[in-house]
């Protein structure tokens, strides 16, 4: 029990930080601001709240101006089925990618980051 409140206690911890250092969002044209996220239409974040790796990506994705469906596969049974009957496996973070009819599945928020880096840096 003790573990538990100690772990509820750090990912609270993190989630402040996140959201008092939160980086700046990448300025861009109207009209590019536009083609970014009619690209993160087909975008999903499958992600735990309180989850360091998690809370990484998600501040890259802020940090890009990339607006990107959330889902937390940690209280969302149906976001839960998706991932492991989809994506293959439970593990987070994990951005399912749709292109051209086909689902792609990224897991480790490394490889996430530099495909999203790759992608919409210079958008």
């Amino acid at each position: 029990m003790i573990i538990k409140a100690l772990r509820i206690g750090l990912g609270q911890l993190i989630i402040f930080l996140d959201w008092i250092s939160r980086p700046a969002k990448l300025k861009r044209s109207p009209e590019a601001q536009a083609a970014v996220t009619q690209t993160a239409q087909g975008l999903a974040l499958y992600q735990f709240h309180a989850c360091p790796f998690c809370v990484k990506t998600r501040r890259t994705l802020h940090r890009l101006n990339v607006p990107v469906a959330l889902h937390d596969a940690k209280h969302d049974t149906q976001a839960r089925q998706e991932l492991e009957q989809q994506g293959g496996k439970i593990k987070v973070p994990c951005l399912r990618i749709e292109e051209n009819g086909q689902s792609t599945w990224l897991y480790e928020s490394k490889v996430i980051i530099a495909y999203l880096n790759e992608r919409f840096a210079n958008a």
